[in-house]
Parts: C-alpha cells; structure tokens; sequence
C-alpha cells in the first residue's frame, strides 16, 4: 500500500529552507500566501479570500493547483467549520489536505506561529502576524492544534512539525530526514474528544459559507473557551 505524506509550507523565517530540501518523498507540498516565493517545488498554492492578487504567482505551473475559498470551505466544513477548528490558514490547509489527499502523514514547517518583537516575523522580513489578530476562534492556537490531531487520527494520519524551534504547535517533531512511514498519530483520550465533539455540535457555531466573521455576535467567548479546554484535556493539557 502507498504511503502518502503532505508538507505544509508557511511564511516563517526558516521558510527558505525548505527550496535545498529533497521533496520527492512528499505527495504534495502545500505553500499558504506567500510561501510560493521561498517554495519553487511547491504543488499547491492556498489562499485565503482576502490574499491580493498581486501577491499570487503570476502563473500556475502545469500540474500544479491554486486553492482557494471556492475549494477549501466545503473541505474544511466537513469537519465542523471555521469557528471549532480555527481561522487562520494554517489550520484550513490542514483541514483542506486531510479531505483532499487523506494522507498517512501531515507535517507542517515554517507554521510556527510565533512572531519576535524584533526582528523579521516572516521570510521576507515584517509582516501582519495573522494568527494573533483579535479574533474568538483564535484564542487558543494550541488547543485547535490539538484538535486538528483528533480529526486527523480519526483517518490514521499523524501529524509532525519539522521545524526545530519555538513553535506554537504541539505536534511531536520530526527531522525532515527522518522516516516518516514509521510516525503514529499521537495518542488521546478518546472519550474527552468524543467530549469535545459533542459540546460542539450542542452549540453549532457552524456557518457554512466560511464566513464566519460576519455573524461574530453569535460566538460566546466563555462558549469557545469550554470546548478549547476539553480538545486540551483530550491530551491531558489544560488552558
């Protein structure tokens, strides 16, 4: 049986790295925004609604596939929506490559989500930090991340992070060199998540255009709070 395995590229400093790495291994690698420039052997291109034009690649080369919210809202919504899994592309690539490629593994690299106070946030130096906007679906990267993994080990795939510093992320780290045929998804209580599902059907903060800022009035904080705090304690975390 073929082994499948996707590389989610963001736009962390350590981005550039990934154009001297030997991608052959990885059935797709998937660049968000401006990753493409630091990429040239990316696959996929994903984008939010809202990323200028001019910042997109002039041209999309043959084979390869540009995504956007016409693809990745119907995606993302089979499991539960923006609100639950957190809005920020990260997250939605995640989301929109478990359904597109059901992958054995997801490894994630320059989607740290961590931003200095000085210094370059992005490969291509300053930029807006997306993640950290004020935003209720966001309060709690590391919560969503683990939620992320629960959805992910319901399809057997694991998730790694193969960036080696700081990082937001809590997947268990890899070496781009190692073999990832060997990675197992990350053991959760079962029936905390099953937990978490449930208060999140309860509530149904689902909205199915992707749109989610435009009924932001609906989304109680301390709603937000209770059901991120249950996805931690799935691995025995709390907020």
């Amino acid at each position: 049986m073929s082994h499948t395995s996707v590389l989610i590229v963001g736009s962390a400093p350590n981005a550039p790295e990934v154009a001297s790495w030997d991608v052959s291994n990885f059935s797709a690698v998937v660049v968000i925004n401006n990753a493409w420039k630091a990429v040239p052997h990316w696959t996929h291109f994903i984008h939010p609604e809202d990323f200028p034009p001019e910042r997109h690649p002039s041209v999309i080369p043959q084979g390869c596939m540009q995504i956007g919210a016409d693809i990745y809202v119907e995606a993302q919504n089979k499991y539960g929506g923006f609100v639950y899994a957190g809005g920020t592309m990260a997250f939605t690539s995640a989301y929109w490559a478990l359904d597109a490629f059901r992958p054995d593994v997801l490894a994630f690299f320059a989607c740290d989500m961590v931003y200095p106070k000085t210094g370059a946030t992005h490969f291509y130096g300053s930029g807006t930090a997306d993640p950290l906007r004020k935003d209720p679906t966001l309060v709690s990267l590391r919560a969503k991340a683990r939620r992320l993994q629960v959805f992910a080990a319901q399809q057997d795939c694991a998730i790694v992070n193969l960036s080696s510093g700081d990082s937001v992320l809590p997947f268990p780290r890899c070496d781009k060199s190692g073999e990832l045929h060997d990675v197992k998804p990350e053991i959760y209580d079962i029936d905390v998540a099953s937990e978490a599902a449930s208060l999140e059907r309860q509530f149904d903060y689902f909205v199915p255009s992707g749109r989610y800022w435009e009924q932001i009035d609906r989304f109680e904080a301390d709603v937000i709070a209770k059901i991120d705090a249950t996805w931690l304690r799935a691995f025995d975390e709390t907020l």
